[in-house]
């Protein structure tokens, strides 16, 4: 597992690992005894009020991303004797007003995407002015301090972009066509143009429906069967790198299929070689922290990062990194 440029990563996240280290001493959870338990739901829970937190979140329907977010924010919450809430919709109108009814059961803190910011800028102001501390993270971190969080967990994304860039130069790649599966969504494009950034090659966008798997599949089709002869499809989510690799095949391209993001099916096609390499932003790193910044700032008046995004990828992961991450894909944990 390579750590592609990052060197804004390391902010906060030191602070954070020792504050977390102390936090799990205190509790009395954690440590070996904690994690052979292996139940999220279990474990020692902390001192101190029990608080509520709510979650939401851009995701359409089987975007199994979140899924491994919100075990994370599940295991956090366990320890930290919090109750955690979760909603989700893909449109940022509906997006907003599930905060909206978050702030209106009073919950003691928010974690909310950003990927269409502007829907949200409203309701955050609303949430902030009823005392409500938020965190956002994996989308939007650029607009975050603005709009009120106490910090931003993630990945750059344009950084993770230009590492992407790089992988594919370093392979030889010249024509990359970089897969958007939800529109307008500005964490995606940042990839994308940070592919474009970094990346000899030419890149060429193509706009799926991400709702719709057998339609993005075809999609994708017709795109490698248009005679442009890409050599490498870059997709910017997990379940999306199946349906690139079944239009591939069904195409009878020679693409290579690469992606952002990790779970179990991409480590199987690592293993396979039916994908190149993978991007890990840690989605269960993104959930926990979350969570655990949230109770850390109610109990301790801590701000993770010190105000400054907390970076989680990315990592570029390849067909090497196999047998370290099976167990833990498995377990949905990474």
């Amino acid at each position: 597992m390579r750590r592609a440029r990052t060197a804004r990563t390391a902010t906060g996240v030191a602070a954070l690992v020792g504050a977390l280290a102390l936090v799990a001493g205190c509790s009395g959870s954690g440590g070996k005894g904690a994690e052979d338990r292996g139940d999220e739901e279990s474990g020692g829970k902390a001192s101190g009020p029990r608080l509520k937190i709510g979650m939401v979140t851009h995701s359409g329907e089987g975007d199994t991303f979140w899924d491994i977010v919100q075990k994370g924010a599940k295991r956090a919450a366990a320890k930290d004797n919090v109750e955690f809430l979760y909603a989700n919709n893909k449109e940022a109108k509906e997006q907003a007003e599930l905060v909206q009814s978050y702030i209106d059961k009073k919950v003691d803190g928010l974690i909310v995407t950003l990927a269409k910011p502007e829907a949200m800028k409203s309701v955050l102001a609303k949430a902030a002015k009823a005392g409500i501390p938020v965190i956002t993270i994996n989308s939007g971190g650029q607009f975050s301090q603005e709009f009120g969080a106490l910090t931003h967990i993630g990945q750059d994304e344009a950084v993770a972009g230009e590492a992407v860039g790089d992988e594919l130069n370093a392979r030889g790649r010249k024509k990359a066509l970089c897969v958007i599966h939800e529109q307008g969504n500005v964490s995606l494009e940042e990839r994308c143009a940070g592919v474009g950034k970094t990346f000899d090659g030419s890149v060429e966008n193509l706009n799926v429906n991400g709702t719709n798997m057998p339609e993005s599949q075809s999609t994708i089709q017709a795109k490698l069967d248009s005679g442009a002869d890409f050599d490498v499809v870059v997709t910017l989510g997990a379940p999306f790198a199946e349906a690139a690799v079944q239009a591939k095949e069904d195409s009878g391209s020679t693409a290579e299929i690469d992606t952002f993001d990790l779970n179990a099916e991409v480590v199987k096609q690592l293993k396979a070689k039916e994908i190149g390499f993978a991007v890990d932003q840690q989605p269960y790193l993104q959930g926990y922290l979350a969570v655990d910044g949230l109770w850390l700032h109610r109990v301790n008046g801590n701000v993770t990062g010190g105000g400054k995004p907390v970076l989680t990828g990315p990592a570029i992961v390849t067909e090497k990194d196999v047998p370290k991450l099976e167990k833990l894909t498995a377990k949905g944990t990474r």
